[in-house]
């Protein structure tokens, strides 16, 4: 299918989504759907590092919070709207993220996993300490309550978030069939053999961070707006770290395909424990099918039925 093609088709796809919504007309469905597009963004931009690339990023958290607190920061200084809030987020994530991969990317295996995990924590020490931000007693955001042309403010939200998945899905499917996203695949393959063939292993990865990044930044952007009020546990909280690695594991982290199937999957789940029981749980059960993935489906769903569907013919 051509990239033109595929992006009417995830537009259409997305109207169709906005309108059924509107037309059920439960506004939970709104904060529920938030939630679940924010996750398919945030699993998509995991995956063009961690599994294009093939390196594991434990700092997911980091970048989502830089999107948010960026969006904090603009609203007590000169207030922007949310669609100018979401690219500066992307910008401020993606330098961070072109940043953490200069200093980090010539490590390796762990090493580079533990880098990103450090990032995090000293992401977080700086936020915490940053009384303008909020401090560790966090800020609130005051919202309206409704928008012109829209209705509700979560839908909007919920319309600009649809928006940025639908982004997301297109760069990520773009890469994996550009010559980018070969590039990756030989460094998740084999790097030194990619390195002793004249790939610019350095330069590609530097890019996948920077990509990677700056989409996670801008679906932390909108989010302090969502809640109303954003602490740095909240942003930097193990749910975001855990769910970025875990949806594109499960979905099948080779394709586009699987951080997408991987998050409605898992995001839908959680949100239908959380109802029902606890946001806790919902962690748990998102823990309990990674294991159980890692252990018999290493290759996530998509190589499920990828492995069926050569075992029919």
């Amino acid at each position: 299918m051509k990239s033109s093609t595929f992006a009417l088709v995830c537009v259409v796809v997305a109207a169709l989504v906005f309108a059924a919504l509107r037309w059920y007309g439960n506004e939970y469905l709104f904060f529920a759907g938030y939630v679940v597009l924010q996750f398919i963004v945030l699993a998509t931009a995991w995956n063009i590092l961690g599994g294009y690339t093939g390196y594991v990023n434990f700092g997911s958290a980091a970048f989502f919070a830089v999107g948010a607190y960026s969006s904090i920061f603009f609203h007590k200084t000169f207030p922007l709207p949310i669609p100018v809030l979401i690219v500066i987020g992307g910008v401020f994530a993606g330098l961070v993220g072109l940043g953490m991969g200069y200093l980090t990317l010539r490590l390796r295996g762990a090493f580079f996993a533990i880098g990103t995990l450090a990032l995090a924590v000293v992401l977080q020490t700086i936020i915490t300490n940053w009384t303008y931000l909020g401090g560790s007693r966090g800020a609130y955001v005051i919202r309206p309550d409704e928008i012109a042309l829209v209705g509700p403010y979560v839908q909007y939200l919920f319309l600009l978030m649809l928006g940025l998945a639908v982004i997301a899905i297109m760069v990520a499917r773009g890469i994996e069939h550009s010559q980018l996203g070969y590039g990756f695949a030989t460094i998740r393959d084999d790097e030194l053999a990619a390195e002793a063939s004249g790939v610019p292993t350095l330069k590609l990865k530097l890019i996948a961070t920077t990509i990677s990044g700056a989409l996670m930044g801008m679906a932390g952007a909108p989010f302090p707006y969502y809640l109303g009020y954003v602490q740095p546990g909240t942003v930097f909280g193990l749910e975001y770290a855990v769910n970025s690695i875990a949806m594109p594991m499960i979905g099948g982290t080779t394709s586009w395909v699987g951080p997408l199937i991987g998050a409605i999957l898992l995001a839908s789940l959680q949100q239908w424990a959380t109802v029902k029981f606890s946001s806790e749980l919902g962690v748990l059960f998102v823990g309990v099918l990674l294991v159980v993935f890692v252990v018999l489906a290493p290759k996530g769903i998509v190589g499920l039925v990828e492995g069926w569907r050569r075992g029919k013919v």
